[in-house]
C-alpha cells in the first residue's frame, strides 16, 4: 500500500497557518487533526504521519507552563522546522494565568495556526497539580485563564481542547457557557471524563451538547480508531472534524483511509508488509541523532507498539515487550507482519475495569 505523499513544506508563518486553519473549518469536508500526546507527537512524528497522508492541523505536544518556565524548546522545533505543509497549533498547560499569558504571547511569535489550552490531561500527575483535567474542578479558575488568555491572543485563533468533566458531567453546561463567552475559535471535546481515562465509553451526546451549544467550531475526540467509527462519531455529534491521537499511531493510513471512505464509501487497508514498513520507518526516523544507544531505542519502540500491536495479536505483543535488541524486535516483527494479507488495524474491545498506561492526552 504505497502511502500517498504531504503537500510540499512551506515556511507557514502565523498569519498563512491562521488563514489555513480557518479555511479547513470553512469547507465542507470534516477536519481531521492529529491530538497532541505528550512525548509522541514530536516533530519525526509529524515526518511519519505526513509521509502517510496525515492530518489538515498538527497540535504541538503541550508547552508545560508556571510562573518560572521558557517554552519547551524540542517543542519550538516542530513549530519552527514543521515539515508537513500544514497548519501546526501550539498547546500550553498550567494554572497560572499571568504565565499562560506570557507564554501565548511569546508563541504568537512563532509561525503557529493557533494557540491551545489543555482542559483534558487525564494523567494524575497532570491534574493532581491542578492543570489540564484537573482545571475541571474549578470551573471559576477556567474563567479566569481564558479571559487571560483570550486577552493577549490576538493574531492566531484562540482554541480550547477539554474533556467534559472532572468525575460527571454536573458542570458541562456551565463549562460550555464559560467557553462561549470569552468567544474562543475552536473546541475540541473529548467525550469522557477525567477520571474516566480511556476505560470508558466515549459519550457522543456530550459533544453534541457541546456542539448545539457552542458559537464556534467543535471537533470530536476519543477512540477514533477506524473510517467507519468516524463516520458514525461525525454522524452522531455533528461534530465539524475530528481529533484522532491513538489511533494514528496504530494505524498511520487513517486520516488517508477517513478522507477516502468520504468519497467511496470504502477504503484500502494495509497489508502485514505495509505494517511492517511502518513500524521499519518509525525505527529509523525517531533514533536520537546522538547518543544513540539500541536497547533505549527498543525500548521507546514499545511505546508505539503497544497501540500497533492491538491490531496484530496478543502474542505479538507480548513477545515485543521481551525484546531488548534491534534484532529480537524485528524478528518478531517479520514474524507476525511478513505477509500480504489485508490488516484492519482494529484495536479490542476494552474491558470496563481496565485501564490505558500512560498519559497520552488522546
Amino acid at each position: 500500500m504505497e502511502p500517498p505523499r504531504a503537500d510540499e513544506p512551506s515556511a507557514c508563518p502565523q498569519l498563512e497557518g491562521a488563514l489555513a486553519l480557518r479555511t479547513l473549518l470553512s469547507r465542507p469536508e470534516p477536519m481531521l487533526a492529529l491530538a497532541p500526546m505528550q512525548d509522541v507527537t514530536d516533530l519525526p512524528f509529524w515526518g511519519v504521519m505526513a509521509h502517510y497522508g496525515g492530518p489538515d492541523v498538527y497540535w504541538t505536544e503541550y508547552f508545560r507552563v508556571h510562573s518560572t518556565s521558557t517554552l519547551d524548546a524540542p517543542i519550538l522545533r516542530s513549530i519552527v522546522e514543521n515539515p508537513t505543509g500544514r497548519p501546526a497549533i501550539a498547546q500550553l498547560i498550567g494554572n497560572d494565568p499571568v504565565a499562560l499569558a506570557k507564554a501565548a504571547r511569546e508563541l504568537q511569535e512563532y509561525p503557529v495556526a493557533a494557540v491551545d489550552l489543555n482542559l483534558g490531561c487525564p494523567a494524575p500527575v497532570v491534574y493532581r497539580k491542578c492543570a489540564g483535567g484537573g482545571l475541571l474542578r474549578e470551573p471559576h479558575r477556567i474563567d479566569a485563564i481564558l479571559g487571560a488568555l483570550r486577552q493577549v491572543v490576538t493574531r492566531v485563533p484562540f482554541t480550547v481542547k477539554t474533556r467534559v468533566g472532572f468525575s460527571d458531567d454536573a458542570d458541562w453546561d456551565a463549562l460550555l457557557a464559560i467557553f462561549a463567552r470569552h468567544q474562543i475559535d475552536l473546541l475540541t471535546v473529548h467525550g469522557r471524563t477525567v477520571t474516566g481515562m480511556y476505560r470508558t465509553e466515549v459519550r457522543s451526546d456530550w459533544i453534541a451538547r457541546a456542539v448545539q451549544a457552542m458559537p464556534c467550531p467543535v471537533l470530536a475526540n476519543g477512540n477514533v480508531h477506524s473510517p467507519e467509527r468516524a463516520e458514525q462519531v461525525l454522524r452522531d455529534t455533528g461534530a465539524r472534524g475530528l481529533m484522532i491521537g491513538r489511533g494514528c499511531i496504530r494505524n498511520p493510513w487513517i486520516f488517508e483511509q477517513i478522507r477516502e471512505h468520504q468519497r467511496t464509501g470504502s477504503c484500502r487497508q494495509p497489508t502485514g508488509r505495509d505494517v511492517l514498513a511502518y513500524v521499519t520507518h518509525l525505527y529509523e526516523v525517531t533514533r536520537p541523532t546522538a547518543g544513540f544507544r539500541e536497547r533505549l531505542q527498543v525500548e521507546k519502540m514499545k511505546k508505539y507498539m503497544n497501540f500497533i500491536g492491538e491490531g496484530v495479536a496478543p502474542e505479538f505483543l507480548h513477545r515485543i515487550r521481551r525484546s531488548t535488541t534491534r534484532e529480537e524486535f524485528f524478528d518478531c516483527c517479520r514474524e507476525f507482519l511478513e505477509h500480504d494479507h489485508n490488516m484492519s488495524l482494529q484495536p479490542p474491545p476494552l474491558p470496563a475495569h481496565s485501564a490505558r498506561v500512560g498519559d497520552l492526552d488522546q
